[in-house]
């Protein structure tokens, strides 16, 4: 694999650390600039809002920019609104600066998505998405334990000032690693026109691809974002297992994508059929056996590698439904993984509130699962029906 693949993952590591990070510094937040804790939760909410609107919307207003360009841009507005957001006394302004960090990781998440199956041969794509998203699961498993230790012993705004000079190398990492070859602006003139790359988002095949890379991402953060009661209230465990418990999940989640990155290619119907039950039947073996801590744990494991393995393969199939979009594609990915990302937790949220118990946000993650599941057998008629086509 090229190593300005490798290069990309880190940018993506410093944004996923900043984007997961403040579930471990709202108390300090609110407690600092003198708000609610629910109010300091719109941070969260903002942040999720910004990468679902600012990744089709970047990519568009950047689609003529040679690739170097605009992935160097977003990483240089990315890390300036971490340094405004250090020093704010301001919440209103922190809250816009998690809006345009978001536009500003969005974006480039869709361009370095587009780049790197563009590094590799056709048929590897899948491989090179596995790469660029083990930054994000990296991040789960050691940036945000570190960023919330680092602003538990020196406070939440140094957490945000180490967030900004990480992208320094970041920035480094991207002008040595992507190279702007003198035929890209040629061929971003050549692509097709805004309107024909918005058109393909009519395409069946492209809609149910995002539908279920969105379903099943929204079912893992449902999950994943209401364990911490879970491991208290449920499992009986103290306090101090919830780091443990969220560690194990991040590491599941790297195996996820390793795995799938060396499968999504050349066998995604394997992953897909046999992981997508596979990780259903996960869902439900949490909700049932989660008093059980032992049992619980191994789940745990269990179920980080099999929704980020599933769930990566489904975005590297949202973009080979995209190959009539090259410069959109990426965005149409990363809105499909946000738009999960941000409506999961949500959905949790209103289960845990209405009443439903602990293990409502379980639930949740089943149903969403379930429905993604049901929809599977209609994306491989789609995708035989593209194909039929095509032999004409």
């Amino acid at each position: 694999m090229p190593f300005a693949l490798y290069l990309l993952a880190l940018a993506v590591f410093v944004m996923g650390t900043s984007e997961f990070m403040l579930a471990g510094l709202l108390p300090s937040i609110a407690t600092d600039l003198d708000v609610t804790l629910g109010t300091a939760g719109l941070l969260t909410s903002a942040f999720a809002v910004g990468m679902v609107v600012g990744a089709p919307l970047m990519a568009a207003f950047a689609r003529r920019w040679p690739p170097r360009r605009t992935l160097i841009v977003c990483l240089v507005v990315f890390a300036g609104c971490h340094v405004i957001g250090a020093i704010t006394p301001m919440f209103a302004l922190l809250l816009a600066t998690r809006v345009l960090s978001a536009l500003a990781n969005a974006g480039f998440l869709a361009v370095a998505l587009s780049t790197a199956t563009t590094l590799v041969s056709e048929n590897r794509k899948g491989r090179a998405v596995s790469i660029l998203l083990s930054g994000t699961t990296i991040a789960t498993v050691a940036g945000v334990p570190a960023g919330a230790l680092l602003g538990t012993a020196m406070g939440w705004r140094t957490t945000f000032s180490a967030i900004a000079l990480l992208c320094v190398p970041a920035a480094f990492g991207v002008l040595r690693g992507v190279v702007n070859q003198p035929g890209r602006a040629m061929s971003a003139a050549l692509s097709p026109k805004l309107r024909t790359e918005l058109g393909e988002l009519g395409s069946p095949r492209l809609r149910l691809a995002m539908a279920l890379g969105a379903l099943v991402n929204g079912a893992t953060f449902a999950a994943f974002t209401f364990l911490a009661p879970v491991v208290t209230e449920t499992a009986g465990l103290t306090e101090q297992w919830i780091p443990l418990v969220l560690v194990m999940f991040g590491a599941g989640s790297f195996l996820g994508v390793t795995i799938a990155g060396r499968l999504s290619d050349r066998r995604p119907g394997l992953v897909l059929g046999v992981g997508g039950p596979l990780l259903l039947a996960g869902w439900v073996g949490m909700a049932l056996v989660a008093s059980y801590p032992v049992l619980f744990g191994v789940l745990v494991l269990v179920q980080g590698t099999l929704s980020f393995g599933v769930g990566s393969t489904l975005i590297t199939r949202v973009l080979y439904a995209a190959s009539g979009a090259p410069t959109m594609g990426g965005s149409y990915a990363t809105a499909a993984l946000n738009i999960g990302a941000a409506a999961g937790p949500v959905l949790g949220a209103v289960a845990f509130t209405l009443g439903l118990g602990t293990l409502a946000p379980l639930w949740v993650a089943v149903a969403l699962t379930a429905i993604a599941l049901a929809l599977t057998p209609v994306a491989g008629r789609a995708r035989t029906t593209v194909a039929a086509e095509r032999v004409r």
